[in-house]
């Protein structure tokens, strides 16, 4: 690779891996992603001290020790909210799997009854059923019942699926605009968040892209390592910029990798404390470690607990960095389009059922970590300040789509919208 190190990051996503130079066949592991400098910046961020590093450039890539994946997504995620049905492939496929018409209007029927389809939508939509059968019957082609089966399969399933895309919704969209206002300053803005699916980074960047598409586009993620490791978590961060971290919850799957897993955490801090220094980062980071699971008391999801330590690490980066940062909390409500498994699996591969449901996301002001005279204490007080906000909204996200009240779930702290319509 020719040029400078500088050169090649003002040019667009580069990746950079500290151990360059070891063979490939030594670690199957990732290092770090470093993404796209970004556009609000007046210069890219200062290159990292080490001399052995190696680096590459894509629209996005992500560097793994045995090979460099790049992926160039041929759809942009705003596609999809333009013209819902492409989202078809990951819908429930109640009318497009319909092999008949008793299967078709029974469809229609289970996702009102489900909650899916609201009352006077199932109405109509078996009402267009009944008026097209009889136009196509009248007309006398031979094959009526066929063409009407494969004609309305395919238009319930679009309507189905532009019913589930408005069961979405934002909570306090402006303050996503001041986000934007703020990284044009030079200023940091860290997002701590729960955590539901894999597919969570392209959840947020869909909500959002309407209204603040730099921030969809630009935001980083701190994602674990299995986000490259494992071929069928990788197409959900198709597109999306990384920095992979190891998560406590797999440091200790194999004594002989601790070390090196420790080593490579260390050095994907250092990698987020120079971009953070070149000001102007957006960067979401689950404090938790790991996807929120089933509460076994209730059955309900609920945002898995905040490790303090992960908090504070996070608050003294963004302290030191040197440009004025701000930590907002977000909470994120998705887990129905793909579930976790009910405990942490070691092994890669777990199962993986996808549906097609509402989803939502909501941000609250930035925090104001509280002070304290003992380090430890002003940890807890301030992972709890964080997790109760997170809570909180998560609670008004559940009742707009669980509870079915939509944007009139709204309360003076989370005001819900829809910002694509």
């Amino acid at each position: 690779m020719n040029g400078s190190l500088a050169q090649r990051a003002a040019q667009g996503v580069f990746t950079i891996s500290t151990n360059a130079s070891s063979s490939h066949s030594q670690s199957p592991f990732p290092a770090f992603f470093v993404p796209r400098v970004s556009s609000f910046s007046s210069k890219p961020p200062p290159p990292p001290s080490c001399s052995s590093s190696s680096v590459y450039y894509t629209s996005c890539s992500c560097y793994c020790a045995s090979s460099l994946y790049s992926f160039k997504p041929k759809i942009k995620a705003q596609d999809y909210l333009a013209s819902p049905p492409k989202m078809a492939a990951v819908s429930t496929r109640t009318f497009l799997n319909a092999r008949s018409e008793q299967e078709l209007l029974s469809g229609i029927k289970k996702e009102a009854q489900s909650g899916n389809l609201p009352a006077h939508v199932a109405a109509g939509m078996e009402e267009v059923y009944k008026n097209y059968k009889s136009a196509v019957v009248k007309s006398g082609n031979p094959k009526a019942d066929e063409i009407v089966l494969s004609n309305m399969s395919a238009f319930l399933d679009r309507i189905s699926l532009d019913v589930s895309v408005r069961n979405s919704y934002v909570g306090n969209m402006p303050l996503f605009t001041e986000m934007e206002e703020r990284l044009k300053k030079g200023h940091n803005i860290i997002l701590m968040s729960n955590h539901q699916t894999e597919a969570d980074p392209a959840v947020i960047a869909l909500l959002i892209e309407k209204k603040a598409p730099h921030l969809a586009e630009n935001m980083i993620y701190v994602a674990g390592d299995r986000v490259v490791t494992d071929p069928m978590c990788k197409p959900f961060s198709i597109g999306r910029n990384l920095i992979c971290v190891y998560s406590k919850k797999h440091m200790l799957d194999d004594p002989s990798q601790i070390e090196m897993k420790k080593k490579a955490n260390t050095r994907s801090l250092k990698e987020m404390a120079v971009l953070l220094r070149g000001g102007s980062q957006l960067i979401w980071i689950a404090p938790s470690g790991g996807r929120d699971r089933t509460d076994p008391k209730t059955g309900e999801f609920v945002p898995a607990p905040f490790d303090p330590a992960s908090v504070d690490n996070m608050r003294r980066l963004v302290e030191n960095s040197g440009p004025p940062g701000h930590i907002y909390p977000m909470a994120l409500l998705c887990y129905d389009i793909m579930p976790p498994p009910a405990t942490v699996e070691k092994k890669i591969g777990e199962k993986r059922i996808i549906s097609f449901h509402g989803t939502a996301l909501s941000v609250t002001p930035p925090i104001s970590f509280p002070a304290s005279g003992k380090p430890e204490q002003a940890k807890d007080d301030s992972t709890k300040v964080l997790y109760d906000s997170v809570t909180e909204q998560y609670t008004v996200l559940k009742a707009a789509v669980h509870g079915k009240k939509g944007l009139q779930a709204s309360t003076p702290k989370v005001s819900l919208s829809q910002p694509w319509n």
